[in-house]
């Protein structure tokens, strides 16, 4: 199961690592998509997504999805 998230603030190489950093600190298993275009970000392999999202907004992005 895929986790589709939309990240509005995230527009550079440094705010995908920093989310990819941040997603696999929660669920490090998890492989992390981006679309900086589209400011998507699909995360395959975490459990659930919850825990995915409030690492994200630790780390100073906004999350929809």
């Amino acid at each position: 199961m895929a986790i589709e998230l939309t990240v509005p603030d995230m527009t550079c190489g440094h705010c995908v690592k920093t989310i990819t950093q941040a997603v696999q600190a929660v669920a490090p298993g998890a492989q992390v998509h981006t679309d900086l275009a589209t400011h998507q970000v699909r995360i395959e392999g975490a459990a659930q997504a919850e825990p995915v999202r409030a690492a994200i907004r630790e780390a100073g992005y906004d999350v929809q999805g």
